[in-house]
């Protein structure tokens, strides 16, 4: 029962009336200041964690799972793509051959990647086919040089479906007039869009047209690859790249979806860390609230400290009572903030929408933006790391006042009372 003294005290003053008005307001702020701090770390964390599904699901919906490449090129794909398809996790395996070029009509240029398929294996491989806006991926035929856009370089070159655009490779070609880069005119015969950054710099020309371009004569690059899980890409890649290796066909380059698009995801993640850091000095802001409240506290509590330790408490249990004390506003603030984070988190996206119908405002203009609509996905391992930060910020802050107090002797405390 000794032990419990400092708690029953502790909780105690908490809830009692300060003589001093000044201390209960800064206690209140630093509770308010902690509720906010842990309200905004958990709908932000959720939001960015979102945008980070939204652009794994749209992207990695049209970008291969990985690829297995040779060098100079492959030629005997089929016979390949059979075999790499007998791996239980690949789902299927498609040719391709990729490059690089500008796109251009009139005054607009846009900087592309350049993809050359097969529109029957590649859409085992992609979903691409199924987000046409004009056209379709069968509408690439051999020898016609038609080409497929997305959406966004579609709208900033100001073509449609029929057109014709210039494709220019940096290469060049050597003519008696002298040293000119590749040039081809391609039509239009499809837009698509995927609501991410390829609807801006992928375009897909047919497999044979590709190969007259790139200068492959019947070969091609290597194969696209779907697995049936994607974080393990990675891992099926590089157990097929050893296997060919094995059986003593050397020459295979293999690489997956995080090496081609690792630096997006990565500055993702970077971004919400900082994002994180920042966040926390809301959260830091209120712990130094919580010392201030705590040492006028102490101040304010001289004589009944002295009242204490002449009953027979030790300077450790009075030290206690104030670690409970700050503790249990941190504590509070800490639940607050969660259950309403949480909350707020579950329906930002609701929320959002709502403000944007009431405000006549649109946030994500649709033509700007590759969402129309707020993001969010809440994640129980953040939500349970951010209120351990806030708990564990909350108790550190008690330690100075709470040692404070516990170095008050009782007859310097009672000698003018």
């Amino acid at each position: 029962m000794q032990s419990l003294v400092p708690l029953f005290i502790g909780l105690r003053y908490t809830r009692s009336k300060r003589r001093n008005q000044f201390i209960s307001f800064v206690s209140g702020f630093s509770l308010f200041g902690m509720a906010i701090g842990v309200f905004a770390l958990i709908v932000v964390l959720s939001v960015m964690n979102g945008f980070d599904r939204e652009l794994k699901s749209r992207i990695l919906s049209v970008v291969p799972h990985g690829f297995i490449d040779q060098t100079p090129q492959l030629r005997d794909w089929p016979q390949l793509a059979q075999r790499v398809e007998r791996h239980p996790q690949v789902v299927a395996a498609a040719p391709y051959i990729a490059g690089f070029g500008l796109i251009s009509r009139g005054y607009g240029v846009q900087g592309v990647n350049i993809q050359g398929i097969l529109p029957d294996w590649e859409q085992r491989v992609s979903v691409i086919g199924e987000h046409m806006v004009l056209g379709a991926i069968e509408d690439l035929r051999p020898r016609q040089y038609g080409i497929v856009i997305g959406n966004l370089l579609a709208r900033y070159l100001g073509v449609g479906r029929g057109d014709k655009i210039a494709l220019t490779l940096p290469q060049i070609t050597l003519t008696p007039a002298g040293a000119f880069p590749r040039l081809k005119r391609f039509t239009v015969v499809g837009v698509f869009e995927v609501g991410a950054q390829v609807d801006q710099n992928l375009v897909m020309i047919h497999l044979d047209d590709a190969q007259k371009l790139f200068r492959y004569g019947d070969g091609v690059q290597g194969l696209h690859l779907q697995v049936n899980d994607i974080y393990r890409a990675g891992a099926v890649v590089s157990e097929l790249s050893a296997q060919l290796s094995a059986d003593g066909q050397p020459g295979y380059l293999s690489k997956d979806w995080s090496q081609t698009q690792g630096s997006l995801f990565q500055a993702v993640k970077m971004e919400k860390t900082v994002i994180t850091v920042l966040l926390l000095i809301i959260v830091a802001v209120a712990a130094f609230n919580i010392v201030t409240s705590l040492v006028l506290m102490v101040a304010d509590k001289r004589s009944d400290i002295a009242v204490l330790r002449t009953l027979g408490l030790s300077s450790r249990q009075v030290m206690a009572i104030f670690v409970v004390q700050g503790s249990a506003v941190g504590i509070i603030g800490v639940a607050i903030g969660a259950v309403l984070g949480t909350l707020a988190a579950h329906f930002v996206g609701d929320i959002a929408a709502w403000l944007e119908h009431m405000l006549g405002l649109s946030v994500f203009d649709p033509s700007v933006y590759f969402i129309s609509r707020l993001p969010s996905e809440w994640r129980l391992e953040d939500a349970v790391l951010i209120c351990a930060c806030g708990l564990v910020i909350s108790v550190l802050a008690t330690l100075y006042p709470a040692f404070r107090a516990s170095r008050i002797e009782p007859a310097e405390a009672l000698r003018y009372e």
